[in-house]
């Protein structure tokens, strides 16, 4: 699979401040992460390249992230991150995990280590938390229904249960999915702080909820529309959003146009993206330089119709 890796003389180690990494996922030709850290590194006067790895361009099937990894490290990549649907596969074909990745079994950042190793870390739930605490930091949070029991739907019911929710309830499509991480959640959190629950239940959830994370690809540029009908928004709900490709979701839209309150996914995107630029660099990032990129750069896509 190292062929799929279009320039691999870009890795030249006689330069000391270089860096070589990438993002693996599916439809992810939008992604705003290279722009993001490169724009971050330019600004710290380092020579970093960022390259995306799209198993739809490469014609290959999730189950391919292992090959994947083990091509950009023999490659002599510094590190990768990992996005959807590869978050929870991308695990059984590394050395190790970080306690937060461990516990959530999931990883979107993988970290090539100078013996070679491969570790996988999640940022997303420091993302998402950072994000949170921003934009929405009054919010009533005793009830909260999370659409979403995937990587990144597991990071982020960690972080809102982190922040102070009582209780969570994880909707997703696939009943053992949604059972197994509200299985997760009590046994980190405590009995009783998470249930899971399937799509049919959204009219009696979302009746008497707080708010709503969506947590599934639905709303991206590859996937638009809504996750679920428009009928079940009413204005006593905040509405956070992962998505982040268009930052004007349809569901956002939809729920401006409500009067509830909205988070959308640019700020998960940026402070998880800091957070891994940390770790690949060493460095510190600035996370309101890249807050203003992100506006920048994502601002004016207009929400699918």
């Amino acid at each position: 699979m190292a062929d799929v890796f279009k320039d691999p003389s870009l890795v030249d180690p006689s330069f000391v401040h270089s860096y070589l990494v990438g993002l693996i996922g599916s439809g992810i030709g939008p992604s705003l992460s290279p722009a993001l850290h490169e724009r971050e590194a330019d600004r710290q006067g380092l020579r970093y390249l960022y390259r995306l790895i799209d198993i739809d361009v490469l014609g290959v099937g999730p189950e391919a992230v292992g090959e994947l990894v083990r091509a950009a490290r023999d490659l002599g990549f510094d590190g990768l991150n990992i996005t959807h649907p590869c978050k929870q596969l991308v695990i059984e074909h590394l050395d190790g995990l970080a306690p937060q990745a461990e516990a959530l079994g999931a990883v979107n950042t993988v970290v090539f280590e100078a013996d070679g190793r491969a570790i996988g870390h999640n940022t997303d739930v420091t993302g998402f938390a950072a994000s949170f605490a921003r934009g929405l930091p009054d919010a009533p949070m005793e009830r909260v229904v999370q659409v979403g029991a995937g990587g990144a739907g597991a990071a982020v019911a960690h972080a809102t249960l982190t922040l102070g929710a009582e209780r969570v309830t994880v909707v997703d499509a696939l009943p053992e999915r949604a059972t197994a991480l509200a299985d997760s959640l009590n046994h980190h959190f405590g009995p009783g702080r998470a249930a899971g629950a399937t799509p049919d239940r959204l009219p009696e959830l979302l009746t008497d909820a707080d708010g709503i994370v969506h947590a599934t690809p639905t709303g991206m540029a590859a996937h638009p529309g809504l996750p679920f009908p428009a009928r079940l928004l009413h204005t006593a709900l905040w509405v956070a959003e992962v998505v982040y490709r268009p930052l004007e979701t349809q569901l956002l839209s939809t729920a401006r146009a409500l009067g509830c309150a909205t988070l959308d996914g640019g700020g998960m995107a940026v402070f998880q993206a800091a957070d891994a630029f940390r770790l690949f660099t060493g460095r510190e990032p600035d996370s309101a330089r890249m807050l203003a990129d992100i506006a920048e750069l994502a601002g004016a896509v207009p929400a699918p119709k």
